[in-house]
């Protein structure tokens, strides 16, 4: 597919402070995190699922290797840390990237965790193993992996064909826990087993999804709650009303725009409300495999026809970023240039110019006033996303 991003940076991230005895009171351990939850997903598997409706709430329940410092507002490669991996190491090519693994941690199950689950994980996403995933949506990820050795139990190297020292960015990814191999994945949909800092207890498709604190956590001291319940509220405007009205705690960081933020200020002035960027797009994909839409001039013509702007100044009051694939500058490390993305077709500022260089393709093509083009538009069908159409 193609596609042309709108990257919009105005979600806001809104915590309710519910205990009154100020900041020391709120750091004791304890009590349980009430969120509201934006989807009833298909499963709990994050491995088989393709969104963050369901990495949110279950990669409390599992580890990575490794992880993005969650102290710090901005990913780049400075911010990996380790998790399940004590550290890490390459070789002089590039091609061979060794973990030495944390000993003594155990599966929720109470089974050890060693550098076996490592490959069954990789084995599972490059779907070599004997296991196979019903679904695999990021298996291009891992297109460069070889293969992965276990050199002892607390010891895995990933064997790359070529190098590729970004490959650490997908491992710290929220997408990417250490599954379990004596789990079967079917068994993971519905009661997943990680070694994270909260066991799974439930999943009530459209109601609840509910963790517990795990007491024999690796790292001392942690986690300070008890549990965390996300009570699932497809209709973003009732999620907010429950907000305001002290049912929840926190929100589901991508659903807040600006004119609820503005809400939940004036009817909850105790609330702690931050706009933070949160990389929450607006996208247009185009299959360019189906006609008309096979054709690059269209797709050009297309791209030059959007105004980026206008959807900002409308939908976010003009909080936002106009990027490409990657978060854009200077929130995101990755994102192309203000004054390069100013070169891709569609993205220059001079709306007027890039429309009637689009009407140019387009009557070219044959189309016009007495021949328009039609479209077919699908979206995920969260109601969020669905009545945005």
């Amino acid at each position: 597919m193609s596609g042309q991003y709108l990257r919009r940076t105005a979600a806001a991230g809104l915590l309710l402070v519910a205990m009154s005895g100020g900041g020391a009171q709120a750091q004791k351990p304890g009590g349980v995190l009430r969120v509201y939850h934006r989807d009833s997903p298909a499963s709990m598997s994050i491995h088989e699922e393709g969104t963050n409706s369901v990495a949110i709430p279950m990669m409390a329940v599992f580890n990575n290797l490794v992880l993005y410092d969650q102290h710090k507002a901005q990913n780049s490669l400075d911010t990996i840390v380790p998790d399940l991996a004590e550290n890490w190491s390459w070789n002089e090519e590039g091609t061979r990237l060794t973990f030495k693994l944390r000993e003594g941690v155990k599966w929720h199950d109470g089974k050890p965790f060693t550098s076996v689950d490592v490959k069954c994980t990789w084995d599972l996403l490059t779907g070599r193993g004997a296991e196979r995933l019903r679904l695999n949506p990021r298996k291009s990820w891992w297109n460069n992996v070889a293969e992965i050795v276990a050199d002892g139990p607390a010891q895995a190297t990933l064997v790359l064909k070529r190098p590729q020292p970004a490959i650490l960015a997908l491992l710290a990814s929220g997408y990417t826990p250490i599954y379990p191999c004596h789990i079967p994945p079917r068994d993971m949909r519905q009661h997943p087993i990680g070694t994270g800092p909260f066991k799974f207890v439930e999943f009530k498709p459209n109601e609840t999804i509910k963790l517990v604190r795990n007491p024999g956590y690796w790292e001392p001291g942690r986690p300070y709650l008890d549990g965390i319940e996300y009570t699932i509220i497809p209709n973003r405007s009732t999620a907010i009303l429950a907000f305001i009205a002290g049912k929840f705690d926190l929100t589901f960081p991508y659903e807040v725009t600006v004119p609820l933020l503005k809400d939940v200020r004036t009817q909850a002035p105790q609330a702690v409300c931050e706009l933070v960027s949160t990389n929450a797009s607006t996208n247009l994909l185009v299959n360019r495999e189906a006609p008309p839409f096979d054709s690059p001039d269209l797709r050009r013509a297309l791209a030059l026809a959007l105004d980026r702007k206008s959807f900002i100044d409308i939908l976010a009051e003009g909080q936002g970023d106009i990027g490409g694939a990657m978060l854009p500058p200077p929130t995101g490390v990755w994102g192309m240039p203000t004054d390069f993305l100013a070169t891709v077709p569609g993205y220059s500022p001079d709306v007027a110019k890039n429309r009637a260089a689009a009407r140019e393709i387009m009557a070219k093509l044959g189309y016009g006033p007495d021949k328009r083009l039609t479209i077919k538009v699908a979206a995920r069908n969260i109601p969020p996303i669905a009545t945005r159409q």
